[in-house]
């Protein structure tokens, strides 16, 4: 059977009963409360306080000291909590997300950012979405499992990163300790769509993500006095530049959870779009991406990407420029080397005098295997709480805690328990929130899917 019937066939399959009983909703919705009200954007050092606040938690749940470790890390931590297997030759199944927010000023919020407030059948507050939803269901749901007295046959450990949102020296520092596992459970990727009435409308696994990258490109010169210009102007030499990059195109690409994922979107999208999809998938045809390339959603489903996002420019407004310099992001098909991206940049910009530098410590790594055991576990866990809803693989163009796992050979997959409607999504944004209702069936959703891959 072809990957794209075999995905379909998974999200057409009838649920099986019903697991035992998940953690308590009422826990979990105080959790991920508490959970807002510590300001762990970075430098405000609260997130080791945070971890401590969740260790506490599952300590009480009957977790031993030992099995529950938070290592500081700077002004930040990890944390670890586990539940050791009764097979010490099964390796390990990780589940993780992350701790750290964005910041957010209270002056633009209709609401203080860090106060959480229930109103209208929503938790408003920086973090609710990303990821401190996810993180207070997987901390809920291994108390629960931990009060039951639960012995699976492989270890479960939850890691927790201090500083996904800006460094990830923290992710880099778990992904090196923790490599030897057999897979990784992410809960800031993937996830549920709800219609604008609250239904469910599908459920998308994430199995790879796009590598992001940030690029300097600059150029120098002498200067001098503005009335006398010279040809070597460095504004005008970052100009040339900046058109070549924007209107270059780097080469299509499809693998298989991009191929599957627009197969099974085609025709929930329909009309032209949907069929381009269809194309694209299956023959890779140009016109089809094109199509696709028009449309921001899709754009990044058939290409690396790499766009111009910053600029500057001289030092008077009566001199000739001395430097000029544009910082270019670029989002990486999976198994693309980013020293490959930065060989056609300096290509694209053909200009022997410009410096392309790379920005930071980027990582790649490559998309993880659609294993049947992980599809069918998430299979199972999503169709009890929304039977005959479409469930697909996906690629997302933004960067996780997965990827650090994934260069060390760890296969990631996002399995976020989120639901949301479309215009609810506010992650980084102002007045962040997360529906109430899903609640039990989050805690329903990882409560199935731990137990079936950790059995």
């Amino acid at each position: 059977m072809g990957l794209g019937k075999a995905c379909l066939g998974l999200a057409l399959a009838m649920a099986p009963q019903m697991a035992q009983a998940a953690a308590d909703a009422g826990v979990a919705k105080d959790i991920l409360m508490r959970s807002v009200a510590f300001r762990t954007v970075q430098g405000a050092g609260q997130v080791p306080k945070l971890a401590a606040y969740y260790a506490d938690i599952l300590k009480k749940a009957g977790f031993a000291d030992a099995d529950v470790v938070v290592t500081p890390m700077g002004e930040t931590a990890t944390f670890a909590a586990t539940i050791k297997g009764r097979d010490a030759a099964l390796k390990p199944l990780l589940m993780i997300g992350h701790m750290d927010v964005v910041e957010a000023d209270p002056k633009d919020w209709t609401r203080d950012p860090f106060v959480p407030v229930e109103d209208n059948g929503y938790i408003f507050g920086r973090g609710a979405e990303d990821n401190k939803y996810d993180v207070a269901m997987m901390v809920a749901t291994l108390a629960q499992l931990k009060k039951e007295g639960w012995k699976p046959r492989r270890t479960v450990t939850l890691l927790l990163s201090g500083d996904e949102e800006t460094d990830m020296a923290t992710t880099r520092a778990l992904a090196a300790q923790y490599q030897d596992a057999e897979m990784l459970l992410n809960g800031d990727g993937g996830g549920g769509l709800l219609s604008e009435e609250g239904e469910p409308v599908l459920y998308q696994l994430q199995a790879g993500e796009k590598t992001y990258a940030d690029f300097e490109i600059g150029f120098t010169d002498a200067g001098g006095h503005s009335s006398a210009p010279t040809p070597g102007n460095p504004i005008y030499r970052l100009a040339k530049a900046i058109d070549r990059i924007a209107a270059f195109q780097f080469p299509l690409m499809r693998n298989e959870l991009t191929k599957a994922s627009l197969t099974l979107s085609a025709d929930r999208i329909g009309g032209e779009v949907g069929e381009a999809m269809r194309r694209f998938a299956e023959t890779g045809d140009p016109a089809a991406a094109d199509i696709l390339s028009g449309r921001p959603e899709f754009v990044g489903q058939v290409r690396t990407t790499c766009v111009a996002t910053m600029a500057q420019a001289g030092h008077a407004l009566n001199a000739l420029p001395q430097s000029a310099k544009v910082s270019v992001n670029c989002r990486i098909f999976p198994g693309v080397a980013i020293e490959d991206v930065k060989a056609q940049l300096t290509k694209v910009v053909n200009d022997p005098s410009a410096t392309i530098t790379t920005l930071g410590d980027p990582t790649g790594s490559d998309a993880s295997p659609l294993r049947e055991d992980v599809m069918q576990a998430v299979r199972d866990a999503v169709l009890a709480r929304a039977p005959g809803i479409a469930i697909m693989p996906g690629m997302s163009a933004g960067a996780t805690d997965s990827v650090h796992f994934r260069a060390l050979g760890v296969p990631s997959y996002g399995v976020s328990s989120l639901f949301m409607r479309a215009e609810d999504g506010f992650a980084h944004g102002l007045n962040e929130r997360v529906p109430v209702a899903g609640i039990r069936e989050s805690l329903e959703q990882w409560d199935r899917v731990v137990r079936a891959l950790a059995r």
